[in-house]
């Protein structure tokens, strides 16, 4: 899976996101949410189908600001982006199914 060129040690800033070229997915939530928890054999199975596009997690809470920029309410929150703008969006996924219709949205834009 490549690397997205966003900071890894550090939350990146909604400008760094939004500069990027690539497509980039990003994953908001906690490593302790039990959705979150619970959705990531559907998202690791759906993110092997698009290899070629970037992936990162994001740790949220109050006071984020990246999660508070992309007016994320519940986790996880997954948010396909390119060039800055949102392609599509999932909230708490029920399965591989409406994952997958967004990967390739977002597939589809950067082609």
């Amino acid at each position: 899976m490549p690397a997205t060129p966003l900071p890894a040690e550090r939350e990146p800033t909604r400008d760094e996101v939004d500069a990027l070229d690539a497509p980039v997915v990003l994953e908001f939530g906690t490593g302790w949410c039990p959705h979150c928890l619970g959705a990531q054999p559907a998202i690791a199975a759906v993110r092997a189908q698009f290899p070629a596009i970037a992936h990162r997690q994001v740790e949220d809470g109050r006071g984020r600001p990246l999660g508070r920029s992309f007016a994320v309410k519940l986790w996880p929150t997954l948010v396909f982006l390119h060039r800055g703008r949102e392609i599509a969006r999932v909230v708490r996924p029920q399965g591989e199914h409406e994952l997958r219709r967004a990967w390739q949205a977002l597939a589809d834009a950067a082609a």
